[in-house]
Order: C-alpha cells, then structure tokens, then sequence
C-alpha cells in the first residue's frame, strides 16, 4: 500500500505531466489570470474547480475525470491512469492483454455460451469440439508433407 508521501509525489507528478500536456497544446498556464485553466476547463467539459485541483497536484482518482481529460487530451485512457497512479504498467499490461485463465468449460458448456440452440448445430458442434480435442496438434513435419 502507497503511504501518503508516495501519493502526494504522484500527483505532484501528474501535475506537472498535465501542466506539461497542456502547454504543448497552447493552453497558456503561465498567470493567475492567464486563461489556459478556464479554456481547458471549457474545451474538456471538466470543472475548473477540478483542472485547477489536477494541476496544483491535488489528488484526483475520480475515474470518469480522468476519462474526460484522456478523451480532451487525447490520450489513450490508460496512459492517463498510469500517470495518475490508479495503475501502475503491470497492471495496464495485464487489462490490455489479460492472460488466459484456468477455467476450462465443456463443449456444452461452450454450446450454451455462444449460444447455439438448434439440436443438430448443437451436436455437430459438441461433435467437432470433442474431435478437436482428443486430436493431437500435428507435429512440424506432419505439417511441413501436409502442406505439399
């Protein structure tokens, strides 16, 4: 579990990432009165009371915020959750691409899954499941004189 000098680096971090992220696209944050904070706010459909919290570093975790900043900024969502510290990369790595579980079904099983009610599309397709499975993947050579 993050303490909370490691939550407060974080968003100081963010802070500076989406300070660094709207400069790059005009948005002057320079001065009190500069207007970058308010048009952003404006472009984003996000509170200026909540662009004026992000960019001081205060700690945003309010997902559909970050949702909104990653479609203005456009960011892919997960970057933004990365940078504010809701995910860290492994994590990110594991929602793009989740590994495949243990969880093994039966050809009913999958029959009833995607859904195929028709007795004899039901039977063919438990049939072909089961073949499949009992049949050994062929060997590199078996496949090499199969493809000639």
């Amino acid at each position: 579990m993050k303490n909370s000098n490691d939550s407060e680096a974080g968003a100081q971090a963010f802070a500076k990432w989406l300070r660094e992220q709207l400069t790059r696209r005009g948005y002057d944050l320079t001065g009190l009165r500069s207007g970058g904070k308010t048009a952003f706010a404006a472009d984003s459909g996000i509170s200026p009371s909540t662009v004026g919290r992000l960019l001081r570093g205060d700690n945003v975790t309010d997902t559909r915020v970050l949702g909104m900043l990653a479609t203005a900024l456009h960011v892919p969502l997960g970057e933004v959750l990365v940078r504010a510290g809701i995910l860290d990369e492994r994590e990110l790595a594991f929602v793009r691409q989740p590994q495949p579980g243990e969880r093994r079904i039966t050809p009913e099983q999958a029959a009833d899954e995607l859904g195929i009610e028709d007795a004899q599309a039901r039977r063919l397709f438990v049939s072909m499941a089961e073949t499949l499975q009992r049949t050994p993947p062929p060997s590199a050579e078996e496949g090499r004189r199969a493809e000639q």
